[in-house]
């Protein structure tokens, strides 16, 4: 019998930004729960997530997902999201998939001298969505 792995969620207010320390393991059995926490900080009107992913063990595809599912809907709703301390394996995994443009903090963002990247398509969708659900008290997805 396989043990799940432990993720913790730790989340810090400030005035207008929220920080999102994770620890432990982000995969499909956990992956919900980033994706839980990152919601709910949209639905209490939050607009400005940090996410501090430096004690992020394991990271695979699933955590992506999340990341990117609550990058879209953060977006959407007018807001930023953006992934502080990646692991070397987290900035790999990014990179593979094109998304390092859309995560503010990621070398390949914001790397020395260079001009800012061009918007991915995926980038300049979410700032075309419509919600495809009702908004929730507050204005939030």
């Amino acid at each position: 019998m396989r043990i799940s792995p432990i993720l913790n969620v730790y989340r810090h207010e400030t005035d207008n930004r929220t920080l999102i320390t994770l620890t432990g393991e982000i995969d499909l059995n956990s992956a919900p729960l980033v994706h839980a926490s990152l919601e709910r900080c949209l639905h209490d009107g939050i607009r400005a997530i940090d996410v501090d992913v430096t004690a992020v063990t394991f990271f695979d595809c699933s955590g992506l997902n999340a990341f990117l599912y609550a990058l879209l809907h953060t977006a959407a709703a007018g807001g930023s999201l953006r992934l502080l301390h990646p692991s070397p394996a987290l900035e790999r995994l990014v990179a593979l998939t094109g998304s390092g443009s859309l995560f503010l903090t990621l070398p390949d963002a914001l790397a020395g001298s260079r001009p800012p990247p061009r918007p991915s398509p995926l980038h300049q969708a979410a700032h075309r969505l419509t919600p495809a659900m009702p908004a929730l008290p507050g204005g939030a997805l």
